[in-house]
C-alpha cells in the first residue's frame, strides 16, 4: 500500500495506522498540516470495502480539513481519522476507548471529534482515554441553557447560509420561497438543513438510504420522495448533497440539471476535473470545505473557548467567504474549487 506515492498524499505530515487486537480496532489517523495549529478533524466509522479505500478517504478528508480551517479563519490545522467497521453493528465501548488511546499517543497534534458513524456517545468513550477530543459533553447554547456537544446544528446552519448565498449569486434571488431543492442524505445535518429550507419557504425533494429518515421528512416537512438515481436529474434550482463523498462523478455529471450545487457532504467531486466541467456548464458549485465549516467552527470554540454568540457570528461568516469565492471565480473565469484552494493557500501562507 503506497503512502508517499499515493495520489492523495499531498505532503501529509503524519499518517498513523492503528490496530488493537483485543477490540478488533482497525483505524487510520492522518495529519495533513499543522502550520496554523493542531490538526482538528472528525473520527469517521464506515464499512470500507478495503484498506485502500479507507486510506484514500482519510487522506482526502484530512487535506480538506486543512483548507476548511484556513478558509474559516481558525487557528487549526487539518486532520482526520477513520475506523474501518459498520457503525450499526461493530461498535463497542472498548473499541472507542482503544481509539482514544491512539489519539492520546499523538500528544495533541491531532484533536478528534464526531463524524459520520460516530457521535457524542463515542466521543465520550474516547474522552475517557484522551484529553484531545471535542464534542463529548454538554455546551452552553444561545439564549441560555445547555445542549449536547453535537456540532451538526452549526454545520447545517452554515450550509443553509452558504446555499442562500449561492442562490443569490447564481439565480439573483434572496427570497427562498418556492425554491426547489433536492437533498441527498437526511442524517442530522441533512434533515436540519431541510427544516431550515422548509421554514424559508422552499419545496423539497429528498432521498436517504434509511427509509425512516425519508418518512420523517415527508411527515414533518412535506417533502417529496425520489429514488437514489432520480435525485440527480430533477429539474430543481439546487442539488444539495449531504451524504457521502464523490457523488459528482463521470456518471452523475450527465444527469445533473440544477444550476446550483450546495450541500454538506465532504469531497463531493470524484475528480478535480469535474470542477471545470461544472463551471463550463454554468453550474455554481459551493466548495464543500467552505460551505460545511460550521461544525469545525463550533468545536474549535469548545476547544479554545468562546460564547455561543461568537460561534454563531463566525458561522454566519461562511456566507461572506463564499461570496468572495464566487466573485473571484466570475472575475477570473475559474472554477470555484480552484479559487477556494487559492484562497486557502493565501491564508495558510499569510
Amino acid at each position: 500500500m503506497p503512502i508517499f506515492a499515493h495520489p492523495e498524499f499531498d505532503h501529509h505530515e503524519q499518517v498513523q495506522f492503528c490496530h488493537d487486537k483485543a477490540t478488533g480496532l482497525k483505524a487510520i489517523i492522518a495529519v495533513h498540516n499543522t502550520r496554523l495549529g493542531p490538526a482538528l478533524g472528525g473520527c469517521r466509522m464506515w464499512p470500507y470495502a478495503d484498506e485502500q479505500q479507507a486510506l484514500n478517504d482519510v487522506l482526502r478528508l484530512s487535506r480538506g480539513m486543512t483548507y476548511k480551517s484556513a478558509l474559516a479563519g481558525l487557528p487549526l490545522g487539518g486532520g482526520k481519522a477513520v475506523i474501518i467497521g459498520d457503525p450499526r453493528k461493530d461498535k463497542s465501548e472498548a473499541l472507542f476507548q482503544a481509539m482514544g488511546e491512539f489519539v492520546e499517543s499523538m500528544g495533541g497534534r491531532y484533536i478528534t471529534a464526531a463524524d459520520s458513524g460516530t457521535g457524542v456517545a463515542e466521543m465520550a468513550l474516547m474522552g475517557q482515554r484522551t484529553r484531545h477530543v471535542v464534542g463529548a459533553g454538554t455546551r452552553e447554547q444561545l439564549g441560555g441553557g445547555t445542549r449536547s456537544g453535537d456540532p451538526s446544528p452549526a454545520t447545517a446552519l452554515g450550509v443553509f447560509i452558504g446555499l442562500r448565498e449561492a442562490v443569490l449569486q447564481r439565480l439573483g434571488r434572496s427570497d427562498l420561497t418556492g425554491l426547489r431543492v433536492a437533498i441527498q442524505g437526511l442524517g442530522q445535518v441533512g434533515f436540519d438543513l431541510a427544516r431550515q429550507l422548509k421554514e424559508a419557504g422552499a419545496e423539497l425533494w429528498v432521498h436517504d438510504i434509511q427509509e425512516a429518515n425519508v418518512r420523517r421528512a415527508v411527515d414533518e416537512l412535506g417533502a417529496h420522495t425520489v429514488s437514489a438515481q432520480d435525485i440527480y436529474g430533477l429539474e430543481v434550482d439546487v442539488f444539495s448533497p449531504c451524504a457521502m463523498g464523490a457523488i459528482i462523478n463521470d456518471e452523475t455529471l450527465q444527469l445533473l440539471r440544477a444550476p446550483v450545487i450546495a450541500g454538506a457532504a465532504n469531497n463531493q467531486l470524484a475528480k478535480a476535473s469535474h470542477a471545470d466541467e461544472l463551471w463550463r456548464r454554468g453550474c455554481l458549485h459551493a466548495p464543500d470545505y467552505a460551505i460545511n465549516a460550521g461544525g469545525i467552527i463550533d468545536v474549535s470554540y469548545e476547544y479554545n473557548g468562546g460564547t455561543p454568540e461568537q460561534v454563531r457570528q463566525h458561522v454566519e461568516g461562511i456566507g461572506e467567504t463564499l461570496r468572495q469565492i464566487f466573485l473571484r471565480a466570475k472575475a477570473q473565469d475559474r472554477n470555484t474549487t480552484s479559487i477556494a484552494d487559492s484562497l486557502a493557500q493565501e491564508r495558510l501562507n499569510a
